[in-house]
């Protein structure tokens, strides 16, 4: 597997949001999002044996506890990735993988939760989502939206309506864009949308979603990877 990076931190995102969790980073990605954090993995990591990164997560998580599987785009190494997966599911690990939805799911181990981030028109990678991955998403799983104008805010309203998703899945997630380039502060002004006027629009409309802000940019320095 190639991989970037595996650190233990804080979940920032989710509803798993403030809990201790490690994080398994996998490089490469398809997708070129105009408001990606995470370009760093487009290219390089380092080659390891599933074995390898197995030890690696019991070592920092010897309580067997959460686990998120990320990117990149996990999904690209799904032959390698699924074994793995089901292995620390296994031993007893929670384990999520973030995954954009641009790649089939069906051979995700049922135990695993999907957090699947649907792009919206101003990610410039609108359309990429494969509708039929919405037959993999059970009661457990999640969907994020990751918003950075009104009409990505309405394309992702319009989304949920249609599909109905609050009444298929365990959570749906409305997030602000994150200004890739920030550093140093940690506030609201770094978001491309602002938080406040996202939640006014939820509010109005009466949309069934929960306000997600990354945690882990309020704590941390926003520029700041391994955290």
């Amino acid at each position: 597997m190639q991989i970037t990076e595996i650190y233990k931190s804080l979940q920032g995102e989710s509803t798993y949001a403030g809990l201790p969790c490690v994080f398994v980073r996998l490089t490469a990605c398809n997708l070129r999002c105009s408001w990606c954090d995470s370009e760093y993995t487009f290219t390089g990591g380092k080659k390891m044996a599933s074995e390898d990164v197995l030890a690696e997560v019991e070592k920092l998580s010897p309580e067997r506890g959460l686990v998120e599987i990320t990117g990149g785009e996990p999904m690209l190494q799904e032959r390698e990735l699924v074994p793995l997966m089901q292995t620390l599911l296994d031993l007893g690990h929670t384990v999520l993988i973030e995954t954009s939805g641009e790649r089939p799911l069906e051979r995700v181990p049922k135990g695993v939760v999907k957090i699947v981030d649907v792009k919206c028109p101003d990610s410039g990678a609108a359309d990429s989502f494969r509708m039929e991955n919405l037959d993999a998403l059970s009661s457990q799983d999640e969907v994020k939206f990751v918003l950075s104008s009104r009409r990505d805010y309405e394309f992702a309203r319009d989304f949920v309506a249609e599909q109905q998703l609050d009444r298929k899945i365990h959570a749906v997630l409305f997030s602000p864009a994150f200004n890739k380039t920030a550093k140093g502060s940690r506030n609201t002004t770094h978001c491309l949308l602002d938080p406040r006027e996202l939640a006014e629009w939820i509010l109005e409309d009466g949309v069934p979603v929960r306000l997600g802000l990354q945690l882990h940019k309020f704590i941390w320095d926003p520029a700041l990877k391994g955290v």
